[in-house]
């Protein structure tokens, strides 16, 4: 198998690492501001999270290896891009949020909302690079469909989710 049949194993398995390392830094970072006084809000809509993304990224891995070697002719290297540009704006999330990031709606009383990095120009800018991503990947190996669906239950998600965050940061 040459490299550029790889591409789509090494892109899923980058992801696939990606991923589990966030779920590490999560954790710890909501541990810290649970010790510290915080409260998690909605965490009964989190299964349904963690559940849609597990299921995205699974099925990605089942599609890539069921096509083989001939997924590479369909690789769309644009989606591709600009999958790599929304990994530059979750960095860019992660970074500006520091301890604070966590993929759970987590209140630590008395802080302040973050308003700087992509803050200053929207409130939720993790579920915007999210929704790109979800809709990206497939896309870049020739999944429409798959990106369709997913996108589709992801806005459904999202859209419990964004109304509980917004109402427990609600002053």
């Amino acid at each position: 198998m040459s490299f550029a049949e790889l591409v789509p194993v090494i892109v899923l398995g980058l992801v696939s690492l990606q991923r589990l390392s966030e779920l590490l830094l999560a954790r710890r970072n909501t541990a810290q501001l649970l010790a510290a006084g915080a409260y998690e809000v909605g965490a009964s809509h989190y299964p349904l999270i963690a559940a849609l993304h597990v299921a995205w990224l699974t099925g990605l891995w089942f599609l890539v290896l069921a096509r083989g070697p001939t997924l590479i002719v369909g690789l769309d290297w644009l989606w591709l891009g600009l999958f790599a540009v929304l990994q530059l704006g979750r960095a860019w999330v992660i970074a500006s949020l520091g301890r604070r990031w966590t993929t759970r709606i987590i209140v630590l009383p008395g802080a302040p909302l973050v308003t700087h990095g992509p803050y200053r120009f929207t409130n939720h800018p993790n579920y915007w690079v999210v929704a790109g991503e979800i809709a990206t990947l497939p896309l870049a190996f020739g999944l429409p469909w798959y990106a369709l669906v997913f996108s589709a239950l992801n806005a459904g998600v999202m859209w419990i989710r964004v109304r509980t965050e917004a109402a427990a940061l609600r002053p």
